[in-house]
C-alpha cells in the first residue's frame, strides 16, 4: 500500500511501542531464576514481579482508552511512555523485591495508557481499505515481541545481568516520547465519563483474589489474612457486576455477556491465557533450575513453543470462517491440555531435551488455533457500535487469566514442591503443570459453549474489527 510520510511515522511509532510494551510482559519469565538468587525471592515473590504487571495493566486498559479520547491520544500515549520508561529504570534499580513489585506496577498503569490508544491512532491515521494491513504489520512486530520475549530475556541476562531487561526501555523511551510528540497529530474520540467506581472495584476484586491464592500456602489458606483476601475479592466482583449493570458510563458493558458466544469466548479466552502463562512461568524455571540450562539456552529451548504463534495462528484464523470458532477453540485447548498433561507426565531433573519438543509443539499449536478463534467468538457477538468496548473488554479478562493463571498453579506449586533441589522443583513443577492442563480443559469446556456455526460479518462489521482488534497474545 501506499503511504504518506505522516501514515509511515504513525505506523513505526505506533508499533515500536507496542513491541516494548508487549516484550515486557514476558522477556522476564527468563530472568525468573536470576531474580530469585539475586534477591532471595520465594515463589510468591516472584509471581509478584509479573502479576503486578498483568493486574495494573487489566484493570486500568479501558481506562486508557477513554482517557485517550477525552484528552488527546498522542498525549496519553507521550504520558504512557514517559510512566513506562521512569517505571522500567525504577525496576533495574530495585534493591528488594518490594521495590520492584511497585516499580512494576507503574510499568503496568503506563502499558495501559500506552496500548489502547496506540491501536486508535494507528486506525485514525489509516483508511479503512489500507486498514487491515497497517494492523496486521502493528501485530507482526508486536507477535515477534511475544516470540522474542524469553529468548531476548534469556540473551540479556547471561550477556549482563538480570537488571538490564529493564535498562534497555529507557534509551527506547528517550528517542519514541519526542517523535511522538513532534512527529503524530493528535487524535480524540467521543469523550466517555470515566468509571471510577468500577476501577476501584474490579481492582479489589483482583488484587484480592490474586492476594489470597498466592498468599495461601506461606500463611495457610485459613488464616484471616487469606480468608480477608479472598472474601474481598468475591465482594469486589460482586460489588462490581452490581455496579456495571447500574451506571450509565460503565467500564464492561454487562449487557454483552447476555450473548453465549461473547461469554463463552471470553471464558474460553481467559482460561487459555491462564495457561498460557503458567507455562511460561514454570517452564523458563524448570529449563534452569532442574535441568541446569543458563538463561539464553532456556529461551532458545522454549522455541518449539513459542514460533507455532507465527505459522499456526493465521491459518486458524482464515479457518474461522469455513468452520466457525468452536471446533477450533475446542480442539486448540485441547491440544494445550494434551501437551501439558504430557510434559508433566515425564518430568524429570534428567529429562533429554528432545523429548520435551514433541509435547511443546504440540501445546504451541493448540494455543495458536484458539487465540484467534475465540477472539473471533467475542467481537462477532456485538453490534458494529460495541467492537471497541468489546475488544478492551476481551483484553482486559486476557490480561487477568494470565495473572490468575501464575497465581493458582504457584500455589500448587508451592504446596507440593520447592527451590531446595532440582527434585523437589521438578516435583512442585509436575502439579504446577497439572494445573495448567487443567485449566486449558476447562477451557475446552468454556468453548463447547461458544453457538456452532460461521455467521457472516457485513463487510462494515469487518472493517470495524480491524479498527480495534484485540491487543496480541502475551503469551
Amino acid at each position: 500500500m501506499t503511504m504518506t510520510v505522516g501514515q509511515r511515522w504513525v505506523l513505526a511509532l505506533t508499533s515500536l511501542a507496542g513491541l516494548m510494551i508487549v516484550l515486557d510482559a514476558l522477556v522476564v519469565t527468563t530472568a525468573m531464576h536470576a531474580i530469585q538468587l539475586d534477591l532471595h525471592a520465594s515463589i510468591g515473590a516472584l509471581e509478584w514481579t509479573i502479576n503486578a504487571y498483568n493486574l495494573s495493566f487489566a484493570v486500568l486498559l479501558m481506562a486508557g482508552a477513554a482517557l485517550g479520547e477525552r484528552y488527546g491520544r498522542r498525549r496519553v500515549l507521550a504520558t504512557g511512555l514517559t510512566l513506562f520508561s521512569v517505571a522500567s529504570a525504577g525496576c533495574a534499580l530495585a534493591p528488594d523485591l518490594g521495590w520492584l513489585i511497585a516499580a512494576r506496577t507503574v510499568q503496568g498503569i503506563g502499558a495501559a495508557a500506552v496500548m489502547p490508544v496506540a491501536v486508535a491512532l494507528l486506525s485514525a491515521a489509516f483508511p479503512p481499505d489500507q486498514r487491515t494491513r497497517a494492523l496486521g504489520f502493528f501485530a507482526a512486530t508486536t507477535g515477534l515481541a511475544t516470540l522474542g520475549g524469553p529468548l531476548v530475556g534469556g540473551a540479556v541476562v547471561q550477556g549482563l545481568a538480570w537488571q538490564w531487561i529493564f535498562w534497555i526501555n529507557v534509551p527506547i523511551g528517550i528517542v519514541l516520547i519526542p517523535l511522538v510528540l513532534t512527529r503524530l497529530s493528535e487524535s480524540f474520540g467521543a469523550a466517555r465519563r470515566l468509571d471510577y467506581a468500577g476501577i476501584a472495584l474490579v481492582s479489589v476484586a483482583a488484587f484480592g483474589a490474586v492476594w489470597g491464592l498466592i498468599r495461601g500456602n506461606e500463611s495457610s489458606w485459613g488464616s484471616a489474612e487469606v480468608v480477608a483476601a479472598l472474601v474481598a475479592g468475591v465482594a469486589g466482583l460482586i460489588g462490581f457486576v452490581r455496579w456495571e449493570l447500574r451506571t450509565a458510563a460503565p467500564l464492561i458493558p454487562m449487557r454483552f455477556f447476555t450473548s453465549r458466544a461473547f461469554s463463552a469466548g471470553n471464558a474460553a479466552s481467559f482460561l487459555l491465557t491462564a495457561s498460557i502463562f503458567s507455562g511460561a512461568f514454570f517452564f523458563t524455571q524448570f529449563l534452569q533450575v532442574a535441568q541446569q540450562y543458563g538463561p539464553l539456552g532456556a529461551g532458545l529451548r522454549l522455541a518449539p513453543w513459542t514460533v507455532t504463534l507465527f505459522f499456526v495462528a493465521p491459518v486458524a484464523g482464515k479457518q474461522v470462517n469455513r468452520f466457525g470458532e468452536r471446533p477450533l477453540v475446542v480442539l486448540g485447548l485441547l491440544l494445550q491440555a494434551i501437551g501439558y498433561g504430557w510434559i508433566a507426565l515425564i518430568a524429570r531433573p534428567d529429562l533429554p531435551y528432545a523429548m520435551l519438543v514433541a509435547p511443546f509443539v504440540i501445546a504451541g499449536i493448540g494455543a495458536s488455533m484458539a487465540i484467534p478463534s475465540a477472539q473471533s467468538a467475542v467481537l462477532r457477538a456485538v453490534p458494529i457500535s460495541g467492537v471497541g468496548a468489546a475488544s478492551g473488554t476481551y483484553n482486559a479478562l486476557r490480561q487477568l487469566g494470565g495473572a490468575f493463571g501464575i497465581a493458582v498453579p504457584a500455589a500448587v506449586f508451592a504446596a507440593t514442591g520447592g527451590y531446595a533441589s532440582a527434585r523437589s522443583f521438578t516435583d512442585g513443577f509436575t502439579a504446577a503443570i497439572i494445573a495448567g492442563a487443567l485449566l486449558a480443559l476447562l477451557g475446552a469446556a468454556a468453548g463447547l459453549l461458544i453457538p456452532a456455526g460461521t455467521p457472516a460479518a457485513p463487510a462494515s462489521a469487518r472493517a470495524d474489527d480491524a479498527a480495534v482488534p484485540a491487543l496480541p497474545s502475551t503469551r
